[in-house]
């Protein structure tokens, strides 16, 4: 079994389908180094850190999982085998029995797919944290769930600098149910972020949103332009990681076809997850549970099991916590625009260690 791309997503499946197969996971990066919260990321990078920058050999059911670092080049669905070009430069190929293409997507300077040590990512998080921490007004550009969770936990924990939050429609979060949406844009306002809706950016030729600038903020239409000290583009300029993948696989806009099974149409051997994968509107097979599933399926289909696979259903809505955890807790948002919260106490002492680590990790160590 071969997981090409093992990010957030990729890895867990592996430990879903558990010791009883021969895995190996392929990484540009490592160690995990997730694309949640960057919020949390920015502002408290430390913290941040301890939960979502992992080495592999922390998760104790990767125990019996290859990893490879490297930039896959390409996949030979003839001879079934994929070929990757290694950190320190030789090439390696790796048959595959079944293969599951979670490469994702490169957004912004905190998703990426290039080949980095260890010590270039941990300095590379601390430097972004400290470049936004020394501005005082701040630009966010764009209104999904990245945009919101940096605003929310820039004003929230440094209450004297200017947060300016600028976003095309007229409520934040487009995709997640109509009563999340007006709840999270009262809360922006609440603690003290400028909201500035039907604000649609100018985006300079050639800039890939991927660095913060300094400049002013041309906008669509007859409006003003903005200066900040530093702006922030959280626009959803994504590019799907998809080099190595043959082009009979993809759609037009570039990311990977799937069946309701999450099988990559055309190949009953090929599995597709996460941001790569076109398996709904919203590409939203990695907040769905769907490496459950696709454990599931990926087992079914190599123990001859065809018949046994379960079909991935999204809901209507995006959800997810949105925010990050705050001073008051870890608020989540559900699909049917309701929402809980749980207290802060119980995030550090049970929610992290149990729910988490014990129960969706299934296992990981100390450092």
């Amino acid at each position: 079994m071969v997981i090409a791309g093992f990010g957030d997503t990729g890895l867990l499946v592996a430990i879903n389908l558990g010791a009883d197969f021969d895995i190996v996971g392929i990484s540009p990066k490592p160690c995990l180094v997730s694309g949640q919260e960057l919020g949390m990321r920015l502002t408290q990078p430390q913290r941040w850190k301890q939960d979502y920058l992992m080495p592999f050999a922390r998760y104790q059911k990767l125990d019996g999982v290859r990893t490879v670092q490297g930039l896959i080049t390409s996949i030979d669905t003839q001879s079934a085998t994929v070929t990757t070009r290694l950190h320190n430069g030789p090439s390696q190929v790796e048959p595959y029995d079944a293969l599951l293409i979670s490469s994702g997507v490169t957004n912004g300077f905190w998703r990426n797919n290039a080949l980095e040590d260890f010590d270039t990512i941990n300095q590379s998080i601390d430097s972004t944290s400290q470049e936004l921490l020394q501005a005082q007004t701040i630009a966010v550009i764009g209104g999904g769930a990245t945009g919101v969770s940096v605003a929310t936990n820039l004003a929230a924990r440094h209450p004297k600098k200017s947060v300016h939050f600028f976003y095309s429609e007229a409520q934040p979060l487009p995709g997640y149910h109509p009563r999340v949406r007006q709840r999270v844009a009262q809360h922006l306002g609440n603690v003290g972020v400028t909201l500035h809706p039907g604000h649609r950016a100018v985006i300079p030729d050639g800039f890939q949103c991927d660095r913060f600038t300094t400049g002013p903020v041309a906008w669509r239409g007859a409006r003003q332009p903005f200066e900040a000290d530093l702006t922030l583009w959280a626009v959803g300029k994504t590019e799907p990681n998809n080099s190595f993948i043959p082009p009979d696989m993809l759609n037009g806009d570039g990311f990977v076809k799937t069946d309701d099974f999450l099988r990559v149409e055309g190949y009953n051997n090929i599995f597709a997850v996460g941001d790569i994968a076109a398996s709904d509107p919203h590409r939203s097979s990695a907040r769905n549970w769907g490496y459950r599933l696709l454990g599931h399926n990926i087992r079914a289909h190599l123990e001859g099991r065809d018949g046994d696979m379960k079909r991935y259903e999204p809901p209507r809505y995006r959800w997810g916590s949105v925010y990050g955890v705050q001073q008051n807790g870890l608020r989540v948002f559900q699909p049917d625009g309701s929402s809980f919260r749980f207290p802060h106490w119980t995030v550090r002492s049970l929610l992290f260690p149990l729910a988490v680590r014990r129960m969706i990790y299934k296992g990981v160590r100390k450092d």
